[in-house]
């Protein structure tokens, strides 16, 4: 039997440090220049990206103030679900179907009706920008009482509302839910794959009126980020006026950048302009942990002061043989079984790699690879590199 346990040791490195790559741990020479150039240029790619940050269109970082997606909510009925609908323990199914019944005047008594068939549900739809009326759009299907499956259920007319909006109807939604997962039950077992009590009406919405956009404010559009940042915003700034001076962008904070919405001009066709635009976003230096899954996310422009990071590990070894021991003759003793066990350890040499100050994600990368590190190995190196104080990032663990 042998155990394994891996020991972390960091220490500060109070030396003199020259500028450059990390020191890396011995390997084997390369002898290919072509892979060595190859490996040099795109080191130069990741540190010209850090600083000056990734250049990306304006359109898939921000948005303009006013134009917002709606979410709506309405509950409803599903019918025709062949026995997996809601059991009597939940009377909103019956009480639902007999109001149905009553807005279209036909009488029905609720203590006659059996739920079984029929499942109370939350309807939910999210209403795009713009949208007009006679549009269709998809809508969401919960169950809401106790029923065990929504397979083969219909939809029957359901009104979806608005935040604070209860009186007149964005969507109207109808029609046959599809569902991906399924269940079983026999013999008191149950299995079940994805989930059956939740599905989709593709276009079962049609909307009845768009909500109502306002994109200019007092002669003023707001361009607005979907991350703040200080530095983007500025950037932006500075590309929109160098680019349309007559615009006059203003960043109000770290999320905002207000432009003039020229007069005479379709703001629709300024807006469209304005996305198209390329600019360097600053990247955040921000590492990110997840314990659960062991994943790791280092983003640009991560830097590490000058470091040692050491990894070696322990090796138990223990043995176990069994010896038996017999009574002499006519002792009237017992035979017994003796365990002997001989436990040894050895201690592997350890693995060292220098930091030297300024160093990269790719000069970090690099190291854990040629260091062969597990990803609990890499969790608790940041950790103690963040303690320690050599870590300048925000470390977020989740």
């Amino acid at each position: 039997m042998k155990l394994l346990t891996s020991t972390l040791v960091l220490f500060a490195v109070s030396l003199s440090f020259g500028q450059g790559p990390a020191t890396k741990p011995a390997a084997k020479p390369d002898d290919s220049k072509g892979q060595q150039s190859e490996m040099d240029r795109r080191l130069k790619i990741i540190n010209q990206d850090e600083k000056n940050g990734v250049q990306v269109r304006l359109k898939d970082i921000s948005r303009f103030r006013g134009i917002r997606s709606n979410q709506l909510m309405g509950f409803g009925l599903v019918i025709g679900l062949g026995g997996t609908g809601d059991t009597r323990r939940n009377p909103q199914a019956a009480a639902a179907l007999s109001n149905y019944l009553k807005s279209i005047n036909m009488d029905a008594q609720l203590s006659n009706m059996e739920p079984k068939n029929a499942a109370w549900v939350v309807v939910t739809a999210e209403l795009p920008p713009f949208t007009t009326n006679g549009q269709l759009i998809d809508v969401t299907v919960s169950s809401a009482g106790d029923a065990q499956s929504l397979r083969g259920g219909t939809l029957l007319r359901t009104e979806l509302y608005a935040v604070g909006n209860n009186e007149n109807p964005y969507t109207i939604a109808q029609g046959a839910i599809s569902i991906s997962g399924f269940g079983a039950a026999a013999g008191g077992n149950q299995s079940s794959t994805g989930f059956s009590t939740v599905g989709r009406v593709p276009n079962g919405g049609i909307v009845e009126q768009g909500a109502p956009t306002k994109i200019v404010y007092d002669g003023k559009m707001y361009l607005e980020l979907m991350d703040s940042d200080l530095t983007t915003a500025s950037r932006i700034q500075d590309l929109i006026n160098k680019k349309y001076p007559e615009l006059g962008a203003v960043a109000e904070n770290g999320q905002t950048i207000s432009v003039n919405s020229p007069k005479g001009v379709n703001p629709i066709n300024t807006m469209a302009k304005l996305e198209e635009l390329n600019v360097n976003v600053d990247n955040a230096a921000v590492v990110i942990i997840n314990e659960k899954s062991g994943a790791i996310t280092i983003g640009g422009n991560v830097r590490i002061a000058p470091s040692v990071i050491a990894v070696g590990s322990i090796s138990v070894e223990i043995q176990e043989q069994i010896s038996v021991s017999q009574p002499n003759p006519f002792s009237k003793g017992e035979t017994v079984a003796v365990a002997n066990q001989r436990v040894s350890a050895t201690q592997g040499e350890a693995d060292v790699a220098v930091l030297a100050p300024n160093t990269t994600v790719a000069d970090l990368a690099r190291i854990f690879q040629e260091l062969r590190l597990k990803a609990n190995d890499i969790i608790n190196i940041l950790q103690l590199l963040r303690q320690q104080g050599a870590l300048k990032a925000r470390l977020i663990i989740q």
